[in-house]
């Protein structure tokens, strides 16, 4: 991989410092054990255990990715991965960061009043118990005690990410829709072309869909089992 190790780290970074931004209203969660919408604005709200084994199913705009989720990877994560698609938080989110060869990832939104509240959501790290190899999914982190909201998917063996602390949680079933994702924008401005995390925080979607058309986007984040 072309990225240094100190550049990964702090690529892969949740901007504690700044607000994240969230697209679209507060709505109301999927159907399925859903979470009251006051939830997107109150992270105390979100606090379901999720199931030891649940599947999450990504309407994207290249097609449908399928996660399974196996809590005992990385119980924290998959909690709080559980409780942010209950919630309808991942709806309408670009997939803001996608690097060939290495990961995609998302997790920005486009509200800046759901980010204020989030931004401060911390949630304890999680023993690295599986690798970041290919179809691996993970929540970003700028180090001890900072995961909130982003997440990624490696790309390919990314394996030197787990002495880092980046715990895998779940996988993608199939990668061939994650294999079609947008990456001709790469890195993130200012190590590269493509968004600028900070304007996506302070700017949400319009932002993103006025420079950056060719992104991927996540329309609709369901549980399905």
């Amino acid at each position: 991989m072309s990225v240094p190790l100190p550049r990964v780290a702090a690529a892969l970074l949740l901007a504690t410092a700044l607000p994240l931004l969230f697209a679209g209203c507060p709505k109301a969660g999927p159907a399925t054990g859903a979470a009251p919408a006051g939830a997107l604005l109150d992270p105390s709200l979100a606090n379901e255990q999720a199931p030891e084994e649940y599947t999450v199913r990504f309407q994207t705009t290249e097609g449908v990715v399928v996660i399974d989720v196996v809590r005992s990877w990385a119980p924290l994560a998959a909690d709080r991965f559980y409780n942010l698609v209950r919630i309808g938080y991942y709806d309408d989110v670009a997939f803001f960061r996608t690097i060939a060869g290495f990961m995609t990832q998302f997790g920005i939104n486009g509200d800046p009043a759901v980010n204020a509240v989030w931004r401060e959501a911390t949630f304890p790290d999680d023993p690295v118990t599986h690798s970041n190899t290919r179809g691996m999914v993970t929540f970003a982190t700028a180090g001890p005690g900072t995961r909130t909201t982003q997440v990624f998917i490696n790309y390919k063996d990314n394996s030197r990410l787990d002495a880092m602390g980046f715990a895998p949680f779940g996988v993608v079933r199939d990668m061939k829709v994650v294999d079609k994702f947008w990456v001709g924008y790469g890195e993130g401005d200012p190590m590269g072309p493509g968004p600028n995390q900070v304007k996506v925080q302070e700017e949400g979607n319009a932002y993103l869909r006025a420079g950056f058309p060719k992104l991927t986007w996540l329309k609709r984040a369901t549980i399905v089992r």
